[in-house]
């Protein structure tokens, strides 16, 4: 089993796109703080919803601050850098997200409207 948990805010606007067989993607990162003081570090998930809620309303209250509680299964993406060297990223392929209360950084306003999402089985949708 693999399901990953994760609490934070989000580190840019969600963006959707369409993958070649016209399945809509919605891609944002989630910045996750652990540990206090001078042993805290932040984490940073890049995180891909596919289907149906991918294109829905949801999108317009993924703005950038926005603080969110995700879930969804974790993969290690290795890659090859400019320079040359390794790199690595966490990606999480999101079952669920749901909108946490709190304003969002820069003072943006959210106006009313879904403050969670009820899970989609969307399993025929995954490109896997």
């Amino acid at each position: 089993m693999n399901k990953l948990i994760i609490s934070g805010r989000l580190t840019r606007d969600a963006e959707v796109r369409f993958i070649p067989s016209g399945t809509p993607v919605m891609s944002f990162s989630v910045a996750n703080n652990t540990g206090f003081g001078d042993n805290q570090k932040t984490h940073y998930f890049e995180c891909s919803l596919f289907g149906k809620r991918a294109e829905g309303g949801l999108k317009d209250y993924m703005l950038k601050g926005q603080q969110v509680v995700v879930e969804g299964e974790i993969s290690l993406n290795q890659y090859e850098k400019k320079d040359g060297t390794g790199g690595a990223s966490l990606r999480v392929f999101v079952n669920n997200v749901e909108l946490m209360g709190g304003s969002q950084q820069g003072g943006g306003q959210r106006s009313g409207g879904p403050t969670s999402q009820p899970p989609v089985n969307d399993d025929d949708d995954l490109p896997f």
